[in-house]
């Protein structure tokens, strides 16, 4: 990690004397692929049994987990978990990228189309979002510098459709719920299904949306892309990235007014430095064509089936030498949407998913 990185990230790390910003408000701030820094003295290194920071993402919108600890179980690389993985789903190299930006505005518009087509949900005030997706995450030792990927897992998240109700997440093996309260703790009880209750969204904004604030952004591209620039202004490496990460969590783990998604997607194909990888596999093993952003020697990448152009899920491929995250051709995290839905109760499984 060279010192601009380490710099950054002391810059984004909420500071100690303000422990009622809680990680559920900084997961919800950015999504449901977050960076996190896990810590641990690296002579007690236990996997599932560390502290959790949570801070807004650095390179895209899949999570990024630095640890003091070094490998896996296994003892394998993020560079040779990142081949075994591709190499059992079928997949050579990272895709052949075309950086012709009408490629990336000719997808970008069929995804728009697709989106555009969809029955909107319109959830009411108090139902709720519901995703369920893979992901899986990379992880960097801070004291060696070499980096793991964990195997995809499944995640399901509850969000309020208006914000004012409390939300649920449940990811395997991330539990987080102790039973411990502090005075003044105004959650509801501990949940026993292995969830953890997320804050309600009060002041919901692009990096904290609910689809009641999906729902009153401007359908116009130009317009929604001038707002997203204004709003994240001095956010993240450069504009352009950010916007692209931006548009990303929008459209990731949330529902939206199909208008509204089309507007996204329409916006996000305004963005410069925007191409397409011919072929990308999300977590789930699913081949799709991607439109991709590269920054700091990492490619973000939103996969699309190839035929339907529907949203399949993300990946994050290092393209630069000496990245923490690994050698180049590393996949250092990916995600797959496995379902959306709208459900009248936190932690209420769908009986019917939308992709």
């Amino acid at each position: 990690m060279n010192e601009h990185e380490r710099a950054e990230l002391a810059r984004l790390l909420p500071p100690p004397a303000r422990p009622e910003l809680s990680s559920d408000r900084h997961r919800l701030l950015r999504g449901h692929l977050m960076t996190e820094i896990r810590e641990t003295e690296p002579a007690r290194v236990r996997r599932g049994k560390l502290g959790w920071v949570a801070i807004p993402a650095l390179a895209g919108g899949l999570v990024l987990t630095l640890l003091l600890t070094g490998q896996d179980d296994g003892g394998r690389s993020a560079g040779q978990q990142a081949r075994q993985q591709s190499q059992s789903q079928g997949v050579v190299g990272t895709g052949t990228l075309n950086a012709d930006p009408v490629a990336a505005v000719r997808l970008l518009t069929q995804a728009a189309d697709t989106a555009a087509g969809k029955p909107d949900p319109k959830p009411g005030k108090k139902q709720y979002v519901y995703v369920e997706s893979l992901v899986s995450f990379a992880s960097t030792n801070l004291a060696t510098g070499e980096s793991t990927i964990e195997a995809p897992h499944r995640r399901q998240i509850w969000l309020s459709a208006d914000g004012s109700q409390w939300g649920v997440l449940k990811e395997e093996g991330r539990s987080r719920e102790t039973g411990e309260r502090k005075s003044g703790d105004k959650r509801p009880a501990p949940r026993t299904d292995g969830g953890e209750w997320l804050d309600p969204t009060t002041k919901p904004s692009l990096n904290g949306p609910t689809y009641e604030y999906l729902a009153g952004l401007t359908t116009d591209p130009d317009a929604l892309l001038k707002k997203i620039y204004a709003e994240t202004k001095g956010q993240g490496r450069t504009p352009d990235q950010e916007a692209f990460t931006t548009i990303g969590d929008l459209l990731r783990e949330q529902l939206a007014p199909p208008a509204v998604s089309a507007a996204l997607y329409r916006a996000a194909a305004k963005i410069p430095g925007v191409t397409v990888v011919d072929d990308s596999v999300d977590a789930s093993g699913r081949h799709g064509v991607a439109v991709a952003h590269v920054d700091s020697g990492v490619r973000s990448e939103w996969i699309f089936d190839p035929k339907t152009h529907d949203f399949l899920g993300e990946r994050l491929v290092v393209v630069g030498e000496g990245n923490d995250l690994g050698k180049p051709g590393t996949v250092a995290g990916h995600s797959a949407v496995l379902g959306r839905a709208v459900t009248d109760q936190p932690g209420e499984e769908p009986k019917q998913k939308n992709a």
